[in-house]
């Protein structure tokens, strides 16, 4: 890593060199927000949060070595040292990465996928082709991070900036320069992506949610948008665009990037046709530059046709051969809590879905209707402290598609699950579908599939990856997946997979 002055860094990042005083010429080995992480000749950015005011933590960072603080806010008043306020610490904090990380900033070659829904599945897809070409890679998301094959948890769905680049470092140094990444609203609008430079962008859809903190769709949409006009850097080489979304048309990608349509619709250049969905997953072919390539999939619902496409489209964009990348899609990586089965030789289907709009429950529904040959059940809750105006529409969204719903809770969180329960309820109340309602979702989840007969799809929605329960006062450990097993086990099911 080179070291680099604060004066060369507050130039980079917009900082007058005067503010500096007489710490311009000292070298700074590192930046972190993370006081603990702090070391010696470090710079330390106290981010204010809903929760935490990370100025609490300004004098312990500098008795760890820190050379001075960044921050949105004046320094207390017990505070001697080195304070620059700035007006958005993400974005100095992310030029700064961006200098202090230079050979990753310029050598990677990032891929980045935004939208409400789909991401994961569409990032898992891109970085699974790419190592099947045999490239060494990382992938950034919701479930996790993986670093040229090690797992790393994840905090947020997109890291802060600093720790994107150390990441983008690490798989430098392990021999690879792929990395593919989920971009979430919040990063785009907080900064973590800010300066950093996109080969590809993916765009999936745009559908009604975290309006609690974007508070309107156009706010909503100018975020996700950003990531093709580029922030502080060039716009992406490639934009892949989905057509069949109304809200890519809004999309303006910067100057000079190449735009890629991809959707269903006539006038997509990267189409699906003849596409047939069924239990054991989806068949179709994929027309582009004149030629049509056969894709079958074992990823079952037809909303995955768009995210098998925009992974297409990305390997393309990647210089991987289209027929290729048709023949690699036929065993796709597994996706954790995307539409996955739990199977132990039942007579009836058992899914977990990550769906958790109004959007992504319709195309979850949707997709277990396709293959059952009985009823669907949908087992689904509303998330505390989000969106209150997305409940009323999932609600909705599940009576109206499926013949029998089981309300519960997700991650509560400090609401009371009940009143949670009932704004979800007004929805609901409007469609003629059985109903139950169980705030403990664990006996939710049993009552579903007690309910299931031969032929029927029970889909337990919302959850999905998530081993965790967030209540008012704990998390406790809850998996949907290990739940509807050991249901399904209690009711005399333990035998192998059906396929």
């Amino acid at each position: 890593m080179e070291k680099i002055t604060l004066s060369a860094l507050a130039s980079d990042a917009g900082i007058a060199t005067e503010k500096l005083g007489t710490f311009g010429d000292t070298q700074v080995i590192d930046i972190d927000y993370d006081s603990r992480r702090i070391g010696q000749g470090s710079l330390f950015f106290a981010f204010v949060g809903a929760n935490v005011d990370g100025r609490i933590f300004a004098k312990d960072a500098v008795a760890k070595g820190a050379i001075g603080v960044v921050s949105e806010l004046p320094a207390p008043e017990d505070f001697t040292g080195l304070w620059l306020q700035v007006p958005h610490a993400r974005q100095v904090m992310a030029l700064m990465a961006r200098r202090i990380y230079a050979r990753a900033a310029g050598d990677v070659v990032l891929t980045g996928t935004t939208g409400t829904n789909g991401k994961t599945t569409v990032c898992t897809l891109i970085d699974g082709l790419l190592r099947r070409s045999g490239l060494v890679t990382a992938l950034l998301g919701t479930t996790g991070h993986t670093v040229a094959g090690a797992a790393r948890p994840a905090v947020n769905t997109t890291p802060e900036s600093v720790d994107v680049y150390r990441l983008l470092d690490e798989v430098l140094k392990a021999g690879g320069r792929h990395v593919t990444m989920e971009v979430s609203s919040h990063a785009l609008d907080l900064g973590r992506v800010y300066g950093m430079r996109f080969h590809t962008a993916v765009f999936t859809n745009l559908t009604r949610d975290h309006l609690d903190y974007h508070k309107e769709m156009e706010n909503y949409f100018r975020a996700k948008s950003s990531l093709f006009e580029g922030q502080a850097a060039p716009a992406p080489e490639f934009s892949v665009l989905n057509l069949d979304d109304s809200w890519a048309a809004k999309i303006e990608p910067g100057s000079g990037s190449s735009t890629i349509w991809y959707g269903l619709d006539a006038g997509a250049a990267l189409r699906a046709v003849n596409v047939e969905a069924t239990l054991d997953g989806l068949r179709f072919g994929v027309s582009w530059q004149g030629r049509t390539h056969d894709v079958v999939s074992p990823m079952a619902g037809r909303f995955n046709v768009h995210n098998l496409l925009a992974a297409f489209g990305a390997g393309v964009t990647l210089g991987l051969d289209p027929a290729w990348i048709a023949d690699s899609l036929r065993e796709p990586p597994a996706v954790p809590g995307r539409f996955q089965r739990v199977d132990l030789g039942q007579p009836f289907l058992v899914v977990v879905d990550y769906a958790h709009t109004d959007d992504a429950l319709r195309n979850a529904i949707s997709a277990a209707r396709g293959v059952a040959k009985g009823r669907v059940i949908t087992l689904f809750g509303c998330g505390g402290d989000r969106d209150r105006s997305k409940r009323p529409l999932m609600g909705q969204a599940a009576g109206e598609l499926s013949d029998i719903v089981v309300l519960t809770s997700d991650n509560p969180r400090s609401e009371d699950p009940l009143d949670i329960m009932n704004d979800a309820m007004v929805g609901l109340g409007r469609t003629d579908c059985e109903k139950r309602a169980e705030p403990d979702r664990a006996t939710a989840i049993r009552m579903a599939i007690a309910e299931a007969r031969p032929g029927d799809v029970v889909l337990l929605a919302g959850k999905g990856h998530e081993t965790t329960q967030t209540l008012r006062d704990r998390v406790i450990a809850f998996d949907d997946r290990q739940v509807a097993r050991e249901v399904l086990k209690s009711l005399g099911f333990d035998g192998e997979p059906k396929r």
